[in-house]
Parts: C-alpha cells; structure tokens; sequence
C-alpha cells in the first residue's frame, strides 16, 4: 500500500506532513518505506537519521547513428514522437539529442540500414537507507542536466515492493513526474495552504486525480492564514478534508533547523498518529464515496 503524499505547488508542507507520517508510524513499531520521489531536489534526509546501506545506478539507453552506414533516409527521426533525432539530408548530417530521447526504440526499428546501435548513460541514483524499527528511506536523485526524471521516478517506486506500507514524497507541482509517482498510488493526500496560489494549484491537482480515478483526501496546512476560499471549494464538492495544521511560527522554526515536529512537540506527534488513523479509515472505500 502506497500512500503518496503530493501537493499541485512547491512550499505547501508536503515534506513536512510525508516525514512526520513516515516518523509517527516507524516509531510506533511498523515497518514502512519513505520514498523521496521529489528526484530534482531531494532533502527528506535532512529530516530522517538514517544510514546508507546500498546504492544503485538507474541507466537509460542512448542511440547511436553510424554515419558511415547511415542512408539519411529520415526514417529515424520520422518515428521519434519526441524530436530526438536532427536528420539534414543534403548535408549528410544526422543528430541525437541526448535530452529529449525516451529509450523507446523506434528509431532502431525504423532504420533500414541497421546505422543505430546503443550506449549506456546513467540518468540517476536510487539510495537505500535504513531507519529505526526496520523502517527505510528510499531517495532517487537524478542527474544535473538529465531532461526528465520520470524514468527514475518510476523505478524509485517499484524499489518498495517487499514493504506492506509506503509513504511517497511526491514531486511538486501537476507534471509527467507528478503524474508518474501518483498512478503507483493508492491513496493521496493533497497538501495545500489557504491562499489564491494554493487554491489554483489544488484545484488542477483535484482534476488530474479525478481523471485517474484515484482516492484522495485534502490537509490545509497554515490553517489561519489566507482566506476561506480553500473551504468552499473543498465543501462545494464534497471532498474529504482529512485534516488542518494551523500556522505556527514554532513548525517553521523547526522546520528550518531539520528537525521533525513529532519529535520536539509532543501534542504534534499525537496529531499526525490521528491522521494516519483517519488515512486508513478511508483506504477502503474509492473517491466516489465521498466526491
């Protein structure tokens, strides 16, 4: 069971509600995985005391165009949906761009004169560290300059398979990397805040989610700010509000230092087990039970 963890902007509190829930549910005695699939810019480890224990390169298939053999028919580039191949015929000049290739293998089936052949390149990292109870942290952290992460995403994800329950760190923001760690879910959980940005992005959010079929529930984090537009729009379409962390200059402040609140707030670390309570209440039913 995969609890993915995931909000439609950047600063919201995802990070802050995936480790606490990750702690609160460790250290009450149950193995789980936290798995950071922010890959551009991992820190769930800034906030877990974990060791490494292993590491593994994720790779992807590159081709490559023997201009000797190489008829410049165009046929490569012809079948490349991702305009990864540059073929100038009358210059007799052919082209792969690194960044925009897939590893899906069309250009291979394509060529008529069997020009194209493959190289390794290494795309990201996938790292396991172990946490307290038999607990892990699983981090995928992709290359500089790598074009998209949702290769590594995608593998960051089957890495959990041997655990009962998973908590998923998931990229900000409504994008193929978004959309790739939330199709392995079962369960998500929008974290928002109550401000116009917050708003516009949740909404986006609440769409793709509904066109996956996906069982969600929403947590307004900041609750005191902003205004109440959040609310209507959560009441107006019946969506389930599973919980609200108020704004609270200390959150912040222990935020900044690395530390987990559940730690160092005793009332916090009862609030997030209540949540995790409410969580598994609503796993069995699917989102046409309460939208």
């Amino acid at each position: 069971m995969k609890i993915a963890v995931a909000s439609g902007k950047g600063g919201t509190g995802k990070t802050l509600v995936s480790t606490n829930l990750f702690n609160v549910i460790q250290k009450s005695g149950f193995a789980v995985d936290l798995i950071d699939c922010d890959a551009e810019e991992p820190n769930a480890l800034q906030f877990i005391h974990a060791d490494l224990i292993s590491q593994k390169s994720v790779t992807q298939n590159i081709p490559v165009i023997d201009k000797e053999a190489c008829t410049f028919c165009g046929k490569c580039e012809a079948y490349c949906h991702y305009n990864a191949i540059v073929v100038l015929p009358k210059l007799r000049h052919i082209q792969v761009v690194e960044d925009l290739c897939h590893d899906c293998g069309a250009c291979e089936y394509a060529c008529p004169a069997g020009a194209i052949s493959w190289k390794s390149k290494t795309t990201g990292t996938i790292r396991t560290y172990a946490v307290n109870n038999g607990s892990s942290l699983i981090e995928g952290r992709i290359e500089i300059g790598v074009y998209s992460s949702v290769p590594l995403i995608k593998e960051v994800m089957k890495s959990s398979h041997h655990r009962q329950l998973a908590i998923v760190d998931a990229p900000p923001g409504t994008s193929c990397p978004f959309i790739a760690t939330v199709s392995a879910a079962d369960f998500m959980v929008l974290v928002t805040e109550p401000t116009p940005f917050g708003l516009n992005d949740l909404k986006l959010s609440v769409e793709i989610l509904q066109q996956l079929d996906k069982s969600f529930g929403i947590i307004v984090n900041r609750a005191g700010l902003g205004d109440h537009r959040v609310y209507d729009f959560i009441a107006k379409n019946k969506l389930l509000l599973l919980d609200e962390i108020p704004f609270d200059p200390r959150i912040a402040k222990s935020y900044s230092e690395g530390k987990l609140i559940t730690d160092n707030m005793p009332n916090y670390h009862k609030h997030f087990l209540q949540l995790f309570s409410r969580i598994k209440k609503h796993l069995q039913y699917d989102r046409n039970s309460y939208t």
